[in-house]
């Protein structure tokens, strides 16, 4: 379940360049931005809502003599707002959604003829009945919501939302433009946010803001309600402003400009782009906390025997300080100290920060490999699941050179620091841990985050303890 591999530290290898690590939260208290507004309402479901039940209604014109029965007409309003597709993001048009809103109206008619045939056969719907209600309630349907969606385009281009664009100055000036050649998105880039001023190939662009005054006053004086991050190692560097735009009511969005490998139905004027959570937690952490909380607290108490006889055993064969204490890089890149059972004693501090691997150490006891190899040297990460530092599942955690590294070098790496980490995690499951590839890690890291669900923590948990009686080393 460690992350640590069997190759020589990359920290030796040439052309790996520094990346900033997230600092802790309280360095973001240097930005003094207005208090939090509220933050931008989601597009209401009711118009639509509204407008699938009248068009129902006039489907069932299309019933005649005793077929008009209120349970009837009921029943036709309800299959329709069942079968009402549940979209995770709005929609350019009527054409965009035609198929599907033509699609349920025509299960929900021949669920209601079958269901009248099945029951009172008696009346039961002619074909040209279903044909007819089918019909007049697919033309409500669509005509009532091409309206609503004209409305809501023309409301986004009367009032677009000021954003800033944040990241390396010519980058963010040609994301910028290609946002504002396409004002139905209803976004209108007002500055770019940068460490350099940069050279936008001649062109005249958006100013450049490069110091916290600057942006507060952009803040201020355009009403910024969003935020485009540039590259995910752009949100590594930048956490603490990022954080603070998203406390004062700032919606924040990770865009891949140069690189489209977001597995996401989001689009921004044709660049792939997601929401990043900036520390409100994700949907569903309560019951996530929850069961990090009941599952290390019971197995805390069930092997605590167990983890007083490897103490025993370490302090006797290796001498004293059997609890091994590193920095490690949770969520929002906070550093927090990771513990495990002592198994090697580095050389110095810069050898334990640096060091990439110590699986082929040769000085190690045969006790100390053994928990290596079974991962329990492990077990104390279980206190800092309790705590908080960690999840049960999510990520593996890293120190701060590698994290700096990788965030460099790997597609990604940066952004699994948006959830906790965790003791296992989807891509430990499949394999990668030890000599595998970081940037699969990272891809298997970001997946597991963007499909997030209780059930598949679970599920991560029971493979990993079936994996354990196959252990492959550390």
């Amino acid at each position: 379940m460690t992350a640590e591999s069997t190759v020589p530290s990359p920290g030796t290898q040439p052309g790996y360049a520094h990346v900033s690590v997230l600092p802790r939260r309280e360095s973001g208290a240097g930005f003094r931005f207005p208090a939090r507004r509220p933050a931008t309402r989601p597009l209401s479901p009711l118009p639509l809502l509204l407008t699938d039940g009248l068009a129902a209604l006039a489907g069932a014109l299309a019933l005649t003599g005793a077929q008009r029965r209120p349970l009837l007409v009921a029943a036709l309003v309800a299959a329709t707002m069942l079968l009402r597709p549940n979209r995770s993001r709005p929609v350019a048009g009527i054409l965009d959604e035609l198929p599907s809103v033509c699609g349920r109206i025509a299960v929900a008619w021949f669920t209601l003829g079958a269901l009248v045939a099945a029951y009172t056969p008696a009346h039961a719907l002619s074909a040209r009945t279903l044909l007819l209600g089918f019909t007049a309630q697919a033309l409500a349907a669509c005509t009532g919501r091409a309206v609503v969606h004209l409305w809501r385009r023309r409301a986004l281009l009367r009032r677009p939302r000021a954003a800033l664009v944040i990241g390396p100055a010519a980058t963010a000036q040609r994301v910028a433009a290609a946002v504002l050649r396409h004002p139905r998105y209803g976004v209108r880039p007002v500055g770019i946010v940068a460490e350099h001023p940069g050279h936008p190939d001649g062109t005249e662009g958006l100013p450049v803001l490069t110091t916290g005054q600057e942006v507060q006053r952009a803040l201020i004086q355009n009403g910024v309600r969003e935020v485009l991050c540039i590259h995910p190692s752009v949100r590594t560097a930048q956490g603490p402003l990022l954080r603070a735009l998203a406390e004062s009511g700032c919606t924040v969005w990770e865009v891949d400009a140069d690189t489209p490998s977001y597995a996401t139905r989001e689009q921004l004027a044709g660049f792939p782009c997601r929401r990043l959570d900036m520390g409100a937690g994700r949907g569903g952490g309560l019951g996530k906390r929850l069961l990090d909380i009941a599952v290390s607290g019971t197995l805390l108490l069930l092997v605590s025997p167990l983890l007083l006889v490897f103490a025993a055993v370490l302090r006797l064969t290796s001498g004293p300080g059997v609890v091994f204490r590193q920095e490690r890089i949770g969520k929002d890149g906070r550093p927090f100290t990771l513990l495990k059972f002592r198994t090697h004693r580095p050389v110095d501090e810069h050898e334990s920060a640096t060091r990439w691997s110590v699986a082929g150490e040769v000085r190690m006891s045969p006790f100390c490999r053994f928990l290596r190899e079974t991962s329990l040297d492990e077990l104390l990460q279980l206190w800092n699941v309790l705590r908080g530092d960690m999840s049960l599942v999510g990520p593996r955690p890293e120190r701060p050179y590698f994290v700096g590294q990788f965030s460099q070098t790997y597609p990604g790496y940066a952004a699994r620091h948006r959830m906790r980490t965790g003791i296992t995690g989807l891509a430990q499951i499949h394999g990668l841990r030890g000599d595998t590839s970081i940037e699969d890690r990272a891809r298997f890291d970001n997946a597991y985050i963007d499909n997030w669900s209780l059930w598949q923590d679970i599920c991560i948990l029971l493979r990993t303890a079936a994996a354990l009686v196959r252990p492959t080393g550390s």
